[in-house]
C-alpha cells in the first residue's frame, strides 16, 4: 500500500498520534466519510432504484394489494439491496486497492490514501453484504436474497479479477449490474399475488425484461467511461476495449450498436405488460434511444474525450428519465382502471 513520504522530522507527539491512527481501525472523524465512499453511493443508489422499479412494476402487474404488504416489500427491498450492493462495492475496492493506487481518479480512495486499512475494508464489505442479504431473506424471501448474493459474488469474484485479463469484462460486468432488477421482481414471491414460487420466479417476464434493459444500458455507458479514462485504465493494468482499440473504431461501433439496442429493450414493456404501458413509454424509448445513437455517431466521427463525455451524460439522462416515464405511466394506468 503506498504511503506518503515524510519530509519533516517526526516529533514524539506526532509518533504517538500516528501510532494511534494506525492501530486496529480505531474510528477517526473521517472514518464515516471513508466508509460511505467504499459503498460507491451513486452506484448503490442506482442499483437500489432499479430493484424498486422491478418491485413496483411486478406488484402493479400482478395486482398486489395492501399498504402494509407494499411497505414491507419496499422497505425490505430498499434496505437489503442498498446494503448488499454497498458491501459488494467495498469488496471491489478492497480487491483493486493496489491498482487503484496507480490511477489518478482512484488513488484518493480510502485504502490507497491510507484512510482505511485493507483488513477493515474487507470486513466492512463482508459485513454489509451478509447483513443486506439476510435482511432480504427475512423480509422478501430466499430468492431475492440469493440473487443479491450471486450479484455480489459475480461482481467481486468473476468480473473484478477479469478486468486486467480480457476486454470482455465489460460484458461480464453488466450481468451483476443488471441482476438487482430481479431482486425486486422476485420479491413478490412471498405475496398472494405471486405468479410463481421458488426458482420459477427467475423466469418471470418482467424481471427478464428489466434485466435485459439494464444489461444493454450499461454498455454504451461504460464504453464511454473507458474511452475517457483509457490512460488511467492502462496505468492500472486493466484490459478495456479502448486500450486495445486506440483508434476507437470498435469502441465507436460498440457504442452505436448498443445504443440502438436500447430502443427495442425500451419498447419491450409494450408487449410484456401492455396493460401498464403505451404511448409515453414508447415515446421515451424512441426519443432517448435516438439521442444516444446520435451522440454515439458523433463520437464515431470525432473520437474525442468530449464526444465520449456526451455519450456518458446521454446515458445518465436516458435511464432515469425512461424508468420514471415507465413507472409513472404504469401507476397512472393502474389508478384509472
Amino acid at each position: 500500500m503506498p504511503t506518503s513520504p515524510q519530509t519533516q522530522p517526526i516529533t514524539a507527539d506526532e509518533k504517538t498520534v500516528n501510532s494511534d491512527q494506525s492501530s486496529a481501525d480505531i474510528p477517526t472523524p473521517s472514518t464515516f466519510t471513508a466508509c460511505k465512499e467504499l459503498t460507491k453511493p451513486g452506484i448503490t443508489k442506482l442499483v437500489t432504484i432499479t430493484a424498486l422499479v422491478g418491485l413496483l412494476l411486478a406488484g402493479l402487474h400482478y395486482d398486489l394489494t395492501g399498504w402494509s404488504l407494499w411497505l414491507k416489500l419496499i422497505l425490505g427491498t430498499t434496505i437489503g439491496t442498498a446494503l448488499s450492493s454497498g458491501g459488494a462495492n467495498a469488496l471491489n475496492m478492497w480487491y483493486e486497492s493496489d491498482r487503484d493506487a496507480l490511477m489518478n481518479r482512484t488513488k484518493i480512495r480510502p485504502i490507497p490514501s491510507d484512510r482505511l486499512s485493507s483488513p477493515f475494508v474487507l470486513n466492512f464489505g463482508l459485513a454489509l453484504t451478509i447483513i443486506g442479504t439476510f435482511i432480504l431473506w427475512l423480509t422478501v424471501g430466499i430468492i431475492p436474497a440469493l440473487i443479491a448474493l450471486i450479484t455480489a459474488a459475480s461482481y467481486v469474484l468473476i468480473y473484478t479479477p477479469l478486468k486486467p485479463i480480457t476486454i470482455t469484462n465489460t460484458l461480464i460486468g453488466a450481468v451483476p449490474g443488471a441482476l438487482p432488477t430481479m431482486i425486486g421482481t422476485t420479491a413478490i414471491g412471498i405475496t398472494p399475488a405471486a405468479p410463481a414460487t421458488g426458482f420459477d420466479l427467475l423466469t418471470e417476464p418482467i424481471g427478464l425484461m428489466l434485466f435485459m434493459l439494464m444489461f444493454v444500458w450499461q454498455l454504451p455507458h461504460f464504453f464511454a467511461i473507458a474511452w475517457m479514462c483509457k490512460d488511467d485504465y492502462k496505468a492500472g493494468g486493466f484490459r478495456m476495449l479502448p486500450i486495445v482499440d486506440p483508434q476507437g473504431n470498435h469502441t465507436a461501433l460498440a457504442m452505436i450498436v448498443t445504443s440502438a439496442l436500447l430502443i427495442p429493450c425500451g419498447l419491450s414493456p409494450l408487449w410484456i405488460i401492455p396493460e401498464l404501458t403505451g404511448f409515453f413509454t414508447a415515446a421515451a424509448s424512441i426519443i432517448l434511444g435516438a439521442l444516444l445513437i446520435y451522440l454515439s455517431i458523433k463520437f464515431a466521427f470525432t473520437r474525442t474525450d468530449q464526444a465520449a463525455r456526451k455519450v456518458f451524460f446521454g446515458s445518465i439522462i436516458h435511464l432515469p428519465v425512461y424508468l420514471t416515464v415507465l413507472v409513472a405511466e404504469s401507476a397512472i394506468r393502474t389508478l384509472i382502471t
